[in-house]
């Protein structure tokens, strides 16, 4: 599972992925398409879970669960007519399965702004429609080969039509794919077409470092729009994450004291991306590691078995699971097994956020 992060051009988006991914490359300088090809990075989702865990079953390691972030380049208007980058632009959201939208909200002239003024609605509103009009395009493209190839009577192609014939609809009203409620052999044939419209998104408010906790007007006309849109929103100030990234720990939390942070903003929108992606953790935990998992929500126990070795999943005899709460309690799991708190789970048991999990498998 990966994230794509867009946004106009100059909104921070480099800054945001250099922080994220300590990069130390360059930062792009103060132009629009600075951002050619899509950059890639993986991220660990931060979890004090593990810390807790390793309290009572001490491992050699802790190793974070991780998400795989690419920075695409900066979106214009009319790019779902080959303007700026266009078609390209669009090529490289398609591989991603969410989307995290920087949207400038702080004020600086010396970075020049695309559109000449500062306007975070107006910037999402400039991204959206470019992805609304590219699935437009892909749909009317889709749709009578479908209907053509749907006279066969093939069950599978009849359903496509359906679900492009929704589509179509719900495009014509200038309304994004991930508003509609989709069964999940409906969400198959969508991503098989890779509309953009239909991925989970992601605001990321791109903050000045006098405002950190996103209180202006601008971050909250943000908020307001993803209310209404079913969104989350990060405030992040890429300048200051970026330095904190560079920063040894020592000097880390003395900065981020300095600033009044508990931990870097980067922490939490690492964590909310994880969320947008419909991503959820649980954890094996042995003298070697004490490590977390990512499965997607809704996940079996063997398909959760699965992220560890393809192996695991078709060998799959069952799972020994108990929770991080349990632990604290009883402090071991010897004590959990006398307690009756290791639970056996069979093939259909669907996996919950935080489970402590042994496999067996054949």
């Amino acid at each position: 599972m990966e994230a794509g992060i867009v946004g106009l051009p100059n909104v921070g988006k480099s800054t945001l992925f250099n922080a994220l991914t300590q990069s130390k490359q360059a930062q792009s300088a103060n132009f629009p398409f600075c951002t050619i090809e899509p950059n890639e990075g993986i991220v660990p989702v931060p979890d004090d879970r593990l810390e807790r865990i390793s309290r009572y079953i001490v491992p050699k390691k802790l190793v974070p669960s991780t998400l795989k972030l690419v920075d695409i380049a900066g979106i214009v208007k009319g790019a779902s007519e080959g303007q700026g980058l266009g078609n390209k632009f669009l090529s490289h959201i398609r591989e991603v399965d969410a989307i995290l939208q920087v949207c400038r909200c702080f004020e600086d002239p010396e970075i020049i702004h695309v559109a000449g003024k500062v306007d975070p609605l107006s910037d999402i509103e400039t991204v959206e429609l470019e992805l609304l009009l590219a699935d437009e395009q892909m749909v009317d493209a889709a749709l009578p080969k479908a209907e053509r190839a749907a006279k066969s009577g093939d069950k599978d192609i009849v359903a496509r039509v359906e679900v492009l014939k929704k589509c179509k609809e719900q495009l014509a009203k200038f309304e994004p794919l991930r508003k509609l409620a989709w069964e999940k052999d409906e969400k198959r044939i969508v991503a098989s077409y890779g509309l953009l419209s239909a991925k989970p998104i992601l605001y990321v408010a791109n903050v000045s470092e006098t405002d950190l906790a996103g209180a202006g007007p601008l971050v909250q006309s943000v908020r307001e729009f993803a209310v209404k849109v079913g969104a989350g929103v990060v405030p992040v100030c890429a300048k200051l994450e970026a330095e904190i990234a560079e920063l040894d720990e020592a000097d880390r939390r003395e900065m981020l004291a300095a600033n009044g942070l508990a931990e870097p903003a980067l922490a939490a929108l690492a964590r909310e991306a994880y969320r947008t992606l419909g991503m959820q953790s649980y954890f094996t935990a042995g003298e070697k590691e004490v490590r977390a998992w990512g499965a997607p929500v809704g996940a079996t126990a063997p398909q959760a078995a699965g992220v560890i070795h393809t192996d695991f999943e078709k060998g799959f005899i069952r799972a020994e699971i108990y929770t991080l709460d349990d632990l604290e309690q009883y402090k071991s799991e010897k004590e959990l097994r006398a307690a009756g708190k290791l639970r056996v789970e069979g093939k259909s048991y669907v996996m919950k956020d935080g489970d402590i999990c042994h496999f067996l498998i054949s």
